[in-house]
């Protein structure tokens, strides 16, 4: 008996690890991530994206560039910079101001609006709007259109800053406003995506979506394109806010689906966005079908820059919380090169000529990648989430709360073009995690 009772305790021990181990197993089986998909099958149109015609006077009226947000601007402009000024401040600023006019309109976190200018950095105007904000604003026909935390969006005009018209909204908006064709286009965080006559802010039509809309609207061939907090894409006829379709994602675990911050970029027929269950997606254009999906090793709260740049195939940048920043094949999604920073990226990055340039936003740097093999060709000391801009001639930096402008070493390089409409996140100092 004292043998055999020690072999009985040893054999329920065995079956009650096996157990155990089943279990865990089971566990990590219904609650894992799916793994990436990719279906060759999805139109892909091989277009050079960023393409336009050229002008001397480069504007940058809204977020992401152009109204397909591919923060894409073809340019020869490239390091090494000296810096020109700085306008120093103390409170948070999360996305990049707008440019036309030879002027920046920056929004900062306290709601105030300043007017700089791109030549000497004079501070011409200055607007509080209201007291929380947290977007960048968009420009078209002298005017300049801000959404706020504070549940309004307000016109003001470009040269004085003085209030056009402001609009009282049923809840907070945190979505860059797109301005153009006379309309202005927007989210909020009810999930009402808006549509507005841009001349006195009269409502023209609204859609309800699944979940909040903090990223910006994109605009592409007659639709709108955006993310919710409900895990969709949608795309929305712009002339009426029908819908044309709606999808989600493959979700983190048990057909969860993560949210969606990041403000899709459209090209080549492909919508690309990111989604907190750490994956970067790309959708057909056409009528969403799901064309690869990219997980990388945390939250992908940025914004996709998309460019065919000369000498490269197309291309999707993207950083990720997981402090790596990804060149990705725009039609496979698989990588072509990956850069190490070291902390959470949380903006957009922007494709000036052959440079990437994104913030850290745990190092509070700014870098600048050579966009074909990766390596590094510029840092600056300052950043945190959405970092240039640029008229073709400098190089505009916002870092944590100042805005810096830089300018080539040798000589100023002309600018290449306009977008295509003159027309016309990412955190708020908290861990993105509360978003």
């Amino acid at each position: 008996m004292s043998r055999l009772l020690p072999r009985r305790r040893w054999l329920a021990l065995a079956v009650a690890a096996v157990v155990v181990l089943a279990g865990v197993a089971g566990a990590y089986v219904l609650l894992r991530a799916p793994g990436d998909v990719e279906d060759p099958e999805v139109a892909f149109e091989d277009e050079g994206a960023g393409r336009g015609a050229k002008d001397e006077r480069v504007i940058w009226p809204t977020y992401g560039y152009d109204e397909a947000r591919t923060h894409y601007l073809p340019s020869k402009l490239r390091p090494p910079f000296r810096r020109a000024w700085s306008v120093s401040g103390s409170k948070l600023i999360e996305f990049q101001p707008v440019l036309a006019k030879q002027t920046l309109f920056l929004v900062n976190n306290s709601g105030l609006v300043q007017a700089i200018s791109t030549r000497t950095g004079t501070v011409r105007w200055r607007r509080r709007v209201a007291r929380l904000a947290a977007s960048s604003p968009s420009w078209s026909r002298g005017r300049v259109f801000i959404t706020t935390l504070s549940r309004r969006i307000v016109a003001l005009n470009a040269r004085t800053g003085r209030t056009a018209w402001a609009r009282g909204l049923p809840s907070r908006s945190e979505s860059s406003p797109l301005a153009m064709r006379g309309r202005v286009y927007f989210g909020s965080e009810d999930g009402t995506v808006y549509a507005l006559r841009a001349r006195d802010g009269r409502r023209l039509w609204t859609h309800r979506g699944t979940g909040a809309v903090k990223a910006a609207v994109t605009y592409w061939r007659g639709r709108l394109y955006f993310g919710d907090y409900g895990g969709r894409v949608t795309a929305l006829r712009a002339s009426d806010g029908r819908r044309l379709w709606t999808t989600g994602t493959e979700g983190r675990a048990l057909g969860r689906a993560g949210n969606f911050y990041s403000t899709p970029a459209v090209a080549f027929g492909r919508v690309y966005v990111g989604n907190t269950d750490g994956k970067v997606y790309s959708f057909s254009a056409r009528d969403g079908r799901l064309a690869w999906t990219r997980t990388t090793g945390g939250y992908v709260y940025a914004s996709p820059a998309v460019a065919r740049v000369p000498g490269t195939a197309p291309t999707v940048y993207i950083g990720s919380y997981d402090g790596r920043f990804y060149a990705l094949d725009a039609r496979t999604g698989r990588p072509r090169w990956t850069f190490r920073s070291g902390g959470k990226i949380s903006g957009a990055a922007s494709v000036i000529g052959r440079v990437v340039y994104f913030s850290d936003l745990g190092r509070r740097a700014t870098f600048g990648l050579d966009v074909r093999s990766g390596r590094r060709v510029f840092q600056f000391g300052r950043g945190g989430f959405n970092p240039a801009v640029s008229d073709g001639k400098r190089l505009f930096l916002t870092g944590y709360s100042s805005q810096y402008a830089f300018e080539p070493v040798e000589g100023r390089p002309p600018a290449r073009r306009k977008p295509p409409s003159g027309g016309q996140r990412s955190g708020r100092g908290r861990d993105r995690r509360d978003r």
